[in-house]
């Protein structure tokens, strides 16, 4: 008996800590917001929006890479053979370096997991 006590009441300690609501889905609205700071300078988003220095990103979910017309893209994403899903994306973000070795994305990234799962759940929402 004491031993489900105790599981219990690490079970609710836990879900203090870690809700068990929460979930690894982002705020698409603060994804905006952060892709309106980060990303608004060198990508479109908008259907039918010309690229600027890097890719249209409309209906880039779930979407191979290097797919937009009118984009000359690196030959490393094109090598890449990626599809942007949420852990491509995730890992693109955070050092996308690491995931395209000779890529033209000259951006960091974003450290923050929060940041990632918003403008991952932002870029959800770019499609028709």
């Amino acid at each position: 008996m004491k031993s489900v006590v105790k599981v219990i009441a690490v079970l609710l300690m836990t879900s203090v800590l870690f809700p068990l609501n929460a979930s690894a889905e982002g705020d698409a609205a603060e994804g905006a917001s952060i892709f309106n700071k980060k990303c608004k300078i060198c990508h479109t988003f908008a259907k039918g929006d010309k690229a600027k220095i890097g890719p249209n990103l409309f209906g880039i979910y779930g979407r191979k890479a290097a797919q937009f017309e009118d984009y000359k893209y690196s030959k490393g994403i094109i090598e890449a053979d990626l599809t942007w899903d949420d852990a491509t994306l995730d890992a693109y973000l955070l050092k996308p370096r690491d995931v395209v070795k000779r890529g033209k994305m000259v951006f960091a990234g974003f450290k923050k997991e929060q940041d990632r799962e918003d403008v991952i759940a932002y870029l959800k929402t770019l499609k028709d």
